[in-house]
């Protein structure tokens, strides 16, 4: 189990540095980046100049109109006209470079984690193990969030270190004491505002969180409609909604009364940065020690200082956003880098010749009971097996441990690879897409395009599915199917998905609950004639006719195996009691 607490530890901005660093150094877009950061930078240096420029400039105008200098006033205006020109350029060119940068950013980063998230079954190993809520949202909403907050922060860190320079030795040289007094206000702000704002880190994690089991709860009354109006589940869904919304008010509620009481203390503060240059700048102008222009430079010097000495106060909401979806990313990213493998539980290894079950005892979820105990059966190619007896959930339990989804337990097995053993569940599986796409066996083979139509047509024919076009349209274009197909018609595509990939192995769980009995023997013909064998999972199927071997489950784990011959089961493999 991963933690759901919120950790936000030393590690959790290492973490955050290496991502950056991470970015940096990408192969081909590293180079991007680093272009578009140089052109930001440049931008910032750029506008830093102008704001010192428009300063002197502002102070001069306003000079010029209190000595009633007209020319002084005509070509100070001009020059501030220049300035702001510049000015506009300027900002919407480094603007669009850090648009620009944050998407390649978004870009590298979304698929870097995407690609770790599907790798090796590193999704299931999540989704099982638990403790990581909403991972489609933190790979898609979180790592928008941490790019856009992450490079705006980091601008404005550097915007305001460039205008620390640019403008201390304005203000110093205009009133030290006026310099001194920001220093210590901004530092009084800033360390009020982190103890002020520090609890809405945690509430921002938890907003994230349950804006997603709201959004997640209705995706599944949509996704699901008809089968919530046949159950008339209308009023339990009703109620987990409601009380999903109301635990998302609840907590965005707390976010809006922390916010309350930082903005008491950020508006004031604010304001008072518009009152302190006058209140020590005014008195030296009013005994002529300088002259009137001087206030308002003094007003935008301190201003703009103060702006970036007060990073943290101005920005304490945007900073325990990304803190919470820092966070929220490092958990999810130790989740898909970490080792789950507790050496634990059955062991599967790969041999493309055969599938064996060496001393293997599966448990229930929590081992409250044992399922199948000490099960030993070897099955070769050719040697066709139909396992049936036991409960629904001993055979699922079974197909599923065999294709490594499930460890709970003891024992070894044998199994060949992904390429060699293939499944067809209960539930027929068809992911929306083009026709082509959904009959692609996958796992590394190289995929089918228009050129494989007539095999395509041909083995929809030989299942029964010859119709299938005419609602499709072609074989390359994207389909809803489970709107367009019924559920026989379905797991039919599924079986002729296993017919085009020839794999030396097939797991057939419960095809009558889908398909009539006819149509099965029809499909089992056609694998025994492609030499595919295959494991049929039934639970009372007296029809021997199409298979060698006979696993019968029994209740408490036991078993018993048994050879056909001529259509009946005469010949001991083995058993447990």
């Amino acid at each position: 189990m991963f933690s759901t607490d919120l950790n936000f530890t030393r590690d959790t901005w290492r973490n955050w540095l290496t991502q950056l660093r991470s970015f940096v150094l990408a192969p081909g877009i590293g180079r991007t980046a680093r272009v578009l950061f140089a052109l930001v930078i440049a931008a910032a240096l750029a506008t830093n100049s102008l704001n010192v420029v428009n300063s002197y400039v502002g102070r001069n105008f306003m000079t010029a109109i209190a000595e009633r200098d007209r020319l002084g006033f005509f070509t100070q205006a001009l020059m501030w006209i220049g300035v702001f020109a510049a000015a506009t350029v300027v900002s919407v060119l480094g603007r669009y470079a850090e648009d620009r940068l944050g998407l390649v950013w978004r870009t590298w980063g979304t698929r870097e984690l995407l690609d770790r998230y599907m790798a090796r079954r590193t999704y299931l190993k999540v989704a099982t193990l638990g403790g990581i809520e909403n991972p489609d949202q933190r790979i898609s909403e979180d790592v928008k969030s941490f790019t856009t907050v992450t490079l705006s922060f980091i601008l404005m860190a550097l915007n305001g270190t460039l205008t620390v320079i640019a403008f201390s030795t304005v203000l110093w040289t205009i009133s030290p004491t006026l310099f001194v007094v920001g220093v210590l206000y901004a530092a009084f702000g800033t360390v009020t505002s982190l103890l002020l704002g520090r609890p809405l880190i945690r509430l921002n994690y938890q907003q994230l969180d349950r804006e997603a089991d709201f959004r997640g709860a209705l995706v599944h009354v949509k996704e699901h409609a008809p089968l919530v109006a046949l159950a008339g589940r209308e009023a339990i869904f009703s109620h987990h909604l409601h009380h999903r919304l109301e635990r998302l008010l609840e907590n965005a509620g707390k976010v809006i009364v922390v916010q309350r009481n930082l903005s008491f203390f950020t508006t004031g503060y604010n304001w008072l940065i518009q009152l302190i240059p006058a209140l020590i700048v005014a008195p030296l102008f009013i005994r002529g020690e300088v002259e009137f222009g001087v206030i308002t430079q003094s007003a935008m010097a301190f201003t703009h200082l103060l702006g970036a000495f007060s990073l943290i106060v101005t920005q304490i909401q945007t900073l325990s956003s990304l803190a919470a979806v820092v966070a929220r990313l490092d958990t999810l990213i130790n989740a898909i880098v970490g080792d789950h493998d507790t050496g634990k539980g059955i062991v599967t290894e790969v041999d493309d010749t055969r599938i064996v079950y060496d001393q293997v005892t599966m448990h229930s979820a929590h081992r409250h009971r044992v399922l199948v105990a000490d099960l030993n059966l070897e099955v070769h190619p050719g040697q066709n097996l139909l396992i049936r007896g036991g409960a629904n959930d001993v055979r699922s339990v079974l197909l599923r441990t065999t294709a490594g989804l499930r460890r709970s337990g003891t024992g070894r097995i044998v199994r060949p690879g992904p390429r060699q053993l293939m499944y067809v569940t209960e539930q027929p599986y068809l992911p929306d897409g083009t026709l082509l796409d959904l009959l692609h066996a996958g796992n590394g083979d190289p995929p089918l395009d228009v050129g494989h139509r007539d095999e395509v047509l041909e083995v929809l024919q030989l299942v029964g599915l010859e119709s299938i076009l005419a609602r499709c349209i072609d074989v390359d274009v994207d389909q809803k199917w489970s709107s367009l197909l019924t559920i026989g018609e379905q797991q039919l595509l599924v079986c002729a998905r296993v017919l085009l990939a020839r794999p030396r192995f097939v797991m057939l769980e419960r095809l009558s609950v889908t398909l009539e009995r006819a149509t099965i023997h029809r499909l089992l013909a056609m694998l025994r004639e492609r030499e595919v064998t295959y494991l049929v999972l039934e639970p009372d199927s007296d029809d021997l006719a199409a298979f060698d071997l006979v696993l019968q489950l029994g209740e408490g784990g036991t078993w018993h195996a048994e050879r056909v011959t001529r259509g009946r089961a005469d010949g001991a493999v083995g058993g447990a009691r």
